[in-house]
């Protein structure tokens, strides 16, 4: 779309404006009536190390808020010459997780207990216990039961309690809302009934019954909803909050809240059921977006769901590419001290595309990526380690091919719970995050990997906050009874599938073969975790 057609857009109010608050950055994106970006703006913040709690300030959040709408606002007055005075729709979205207890007059009681923060050990034990469901640490209802056992003294005068986003929907609307994506990061939900479990609920209030709160578990938690639900609009005060300019109008209409593995899904276009994402980076985790709820729950899969309800089951692995890269490093002073000049670019391409000349099976070989622990395998601790035995075929294409693998090797792991024992069907996966930058490697080995097609968008890039504004476009334009994947598919992906690899049979029984060798090697692992020295 050319500069009059996004100058139109503007001026007619065709437009979406989303934000999102990720845990360096903070972006506002602003799409045209096509869903396409037309203007950006961003905020760097930073979380802060009190007490031994992460948290962010209320001021640093509201600076923030305004500090990236202020800049999404230049960048359209420099861009298309207009001021932004309205949008057609609007929405926020953030880190998922995490505690904001606040009372009946607004006041946060303790600083914003972020995602981050590993100090809610025994009330996951317990909750896990009483609920029969994983609760992992990060979660909302973890920090509060963990608050109820360490007899913190503000728990009985909790009026709200709620997460980064929620809270800034609230602060803009009035409204005490949380999209479903989220709100399953602050409690088990239903996916039939789309609201908090109601079994879990009831047992929640009568575990902490004894200690004669004046509240109940609802009366705290914020309403949940599914994407396209009506979640009020910006008030006047929401608009100076935003905007203290004073050229922001209110009125407009906001969408449900939401968290950034929601908004990730929206802009990868993962939220059919049998679909997914996989993002390879420092740490590596896939989404499968599941036809049903899993039979048990495991300690190594996160319950999840996408914007619109639906189940999602998240294996997560704390390593991936850390150790692969500082091998390609080596390789990096090698060519240096032989007086070559390296690209690093083509360098990793190099490597990479020399890993597809390697046997299937890694040839024998043997590698760990623990740069720190891996709760998929039971490490606290980690140790990078490659192994071999005399009769491996100990080759550069060897080599690589064992380090891409092993960068997988601990998601697979999750993935293998859902695979295999829950019988988890994947039509397709959409791949993004450095493992992909070279054309066709990465992705290949995940298709292999997980025995599925694997695509790779462009789009990808535009992160969240393309995704958010994208659920406030689906709030104001979507036809009647249709569905986010539909909208998804039609109005924003048609034509833009990106490239798409089917997995090889070659290399499925080869990545099988060595994910039996990475089993039975765990114990090399241990072995060295546990030796005296390092």
């Amino acid at each position: 779309m050319g500069v009059n057609e996004a100058k139109n857009s503007i001026k007619n109010n065709k437009t979406a404006l989303g934000i999102e608050f990720g845990s360096t950055r903070i972006k506002a994106v602003l799409v045209d009536e096509n869903n396409m970006p037309i203007a950006s703006g961003s905020y760097d913040w930073e979380n802060r190390l009190e007490n031994g709690i992460w948290t962010y300030h209320l001021e640093d959040i509201h600076a923030g808020l305004q500090g990236s709408y202020r800049a999404l606002a230049e960048n359209v007055k420099e861009q298309y010459g207009e001021e932004l005075t309205s949008v057609g729709a609007l929405g926020v979205s953030a880190m998922m997780h995490g505690y904001m207890p606040f009372n009946k007059d607004g006041e946060l009681l303790v600083p914003f207990r972020t995602w981050r923060n590993n100090i809610t050990g025994q009330a996951s034990e317990e909750l896990m216990e009483l609920f029969q469901y994983n609760v992992p640490q990060r979660w909302s209802i973890a920090h509060l039961y963990q608050a109820i056992l360490n007899k913190e003294e503000h728990v009985k005068d909790i009026d709200y309690m709620t997460t980064l986003e929620a809270y800034i929907h609230w602060k803009l609307t009035g409204k005490r809302i949380q999209g479903i994506g989220d709100a399953a990061g602050m409690f088990p939900v239903d996916s039939e009934t789309k609201d908090y479990n109601e079994e879990m609920v009831q047992k929640f209030d009568k575990l902490v019954e004894p200690y004669g709160f004046p509240w109940k578990l609802r009366d705290i938690m914020p309403q949940v909803m599914v994407a396209g639900q009506d979640a009020g609009c910006l008030t006047e005060e929401g608009a100076r909050l935003l905007d203290p300019s004073g050229k922001l109008q209110a009125g407009i209409p906001m969408c449900p809240p939401e968290g950034d593995a929601g908004t990730g899904m929206v802009a990868t276009n993962s939220v059919r059921q049998r679909t997914g994402n996989v993002s390879a980076g420092t740490s590596v985790f896939a989404m499968i977006v599941l036809e049903k709820a899993l039979s048990r729950p495991y300690k190594e899969i996160d319950m999840v769901t996408t914007p619109a309800g639906d189940p999602v089951a998240m294996a997560h692995s704390n390593n991936c590419t850390s150790d692969l890269n500082a091998w390609v490093n080596v390789f990096k002073e090698f060519a240096e001290a032989m007086g070559m000049e390296v690209d690093m670019n083509k360098l990793f391409g190099t490597l990479y595309n020399k890993a597809m000349e390697g046997d299937a099976d890694c040839g024998g070989l043997l590698s760990y990526c623990y740069f720190s622990g891996e709760h998929m395998t039971g490490f606290e601790e980690g140790r990078p380690l490659f192994v071999r035995s005399p009769e491996s075929r100990f080759t550069l294409a060897n080599f690589m091919r064992t380090n891409l693998y092993t960068c997988l090797g601990a998601m697979r792991v999750g993935l293998n719970i859902l695979l295999d024992k829950e019988q988890v069907k994947i039509d397709r996966l959409l791949g993004h995050g450095g493992l992909f930058k070279t054309k066709g490697v990465g992705q290949q080995i995940l298709a292999d990997a997980v025995n599925a097609p694997v695509s790779v968008m462009e789009t990808a890039g535009e992160g969240g906050a393309w995704g958010i504004a994208l659920l406030a476009s689906y709030l104001i334009n979507k036809e009647e009874g249709e569905t986010l994947p539909d909208f998804l598919d039609s109005r924003v992906f048609v034509g833009n599938e990106g490239s798409t690899l089917d997995p090889k049979p070659e290399g499925v029984e080869g990545f099988n073969i060595f994910m039996e060798r990475y089993m039975k090697g765990l114990n090399i692992e241990k072995a060295a975790v546990e030796s005296e020295i390092w």
